[in-house]
């Protein structure tokens, strides 16, 4: 593998990161740093932090260095290198995160699952109107990464809180079986691209053919993701195997909408390195959140436009 930080890495110009990886050769990692500057949003140091995992759970060797750049000591204090083994070359005072970041987090189990959920509600600054569909987000990627990914280095989580834009990031990454993987038990399709548009429609999930899902999946949480993004005016990515997913921001000028199929949204699909785990990544402004209720609402009428459609359909999934 090779991973290298770029002077930018944020959700508007990921694909410059991207372009710059390889995961190849499993069993070894090698990194490396822009030597002046480098910003990268938490979706990335998840992935890395993941990849990292990957390779030491199968016994294999990292190598590189760290660059002396400005923003050293954030990717310090976010526990980058405590899953690279490479020098960070300086030495930091450690600041209380509660409030402003969650650093690179390793979640294996439940427990550890509500542990960075506690610690994510400081970070959202928000009433329970706004703060609790991100919640939501958060807790469903995650779980779901857990229970279906079959992701032995289990799943890496990191978030960041801006308070001069009011904006929060998060990242989650996993090493599973990916999206195609998954969707291919029990839905047809021809590339990776196809299999994300499926994982992002409604009612459409890996777990049974059944559109609305089952009793415990409804095929709902990465449409429901990507709606908070959409109606909030911000981005939001999903990548897997050779393709990711690009949610552009709507324009001000335009009223966000709901679509069920993502061909409808603004985006981009980018041909990617072969990752074989899930990466998703988010921005939210806090003051643009959506409250829980009106989203809700949102959410059943595009679910139910979608539906009606389908033959086999026998209940309305119920969001609440």
């Amino acid at each position: 593998m090779r991973i290298h930080f770029p002077n930018s890495a944020n959700l508007q110009n990921i694909t410059g990161f991207i372009s710059g990886v390889s995961f190849e050769e499993p069993a070894v990692l090698n990194f490396s740093m822009h030597p002046k500057w480098v910003a990268v949003h938490p979706v990335v140091l998840s992935l890395t932090a993941c990849a990292a995992a990957k390779v030491r759970q199968a016994g294999g060797t990292i190598s590189g260095k760290a660059e002396d750049v400005p923003t050293l000591p954030y990717m310090i204090r976010m526990g980058l290198f405590n899953y690279l083994p490479i020098d960070p070359i300086r030495e930091i005072r450690q600041h209380e995160e509660s409030g402003r970041f969650i650093p690179i987090t390793q979640i294996r189990n439940s427990d550890e699952l509500r542990t960075a959920i506690t610690n994510l509600v400081p970070l959202l600054h928000a009433p329970s109107s706004v703060a609790d569909p991100i919640k939501y987000v958060f807790s469903e990627m995650v779980r779901n990464a857990l229970e279906h990914s079959r992701s032995e280095v289990g799943v890496f989580v990191c978030a960041q809180y801006y308070r001069e834009s009011k904006k929060i990031s998060i990242g989650i990454a996993d090493a599973g079986i990916g999206v195609p993987s998954a969707m291919a038990r029990h839905h047809k399709f021809d590339s990776p691209a196809e299999a994300i548009r499926l994982a992002l429609q409604p009612g459409i999930t890996g777990t049974t053919s059944r559109i609305g899902g089952n009793e415990f999946n409804a095929g709902a949480g990465l449409f429901f993701t990507k709606s908070i993004a959409t109606l909030s005016r911000n981005r939001f990515l999903l990548y897997s195997r050779s393709s990711m997913f690009r949610l552009m921001q709507t324009r001000m000028r335009h009223k966000p909408a709901l679509e069920v199929d993502p061909i409808h949204d603004p985006h981009k699909f980018v041909q990617a390195p072969d990752w074989d785990g899930t990466v998703v990544g988010i921005d939210l402004n806090i003051e643009q959140g959506v409250e829980f209720s009106y989203l809700l609402d949102q959410i059943r009428e595009a679910y139910s436009l979608d539906v009606k459609s389908k033959k086999d359909y026998s209940k309305r999934i119920r969001f609440s």
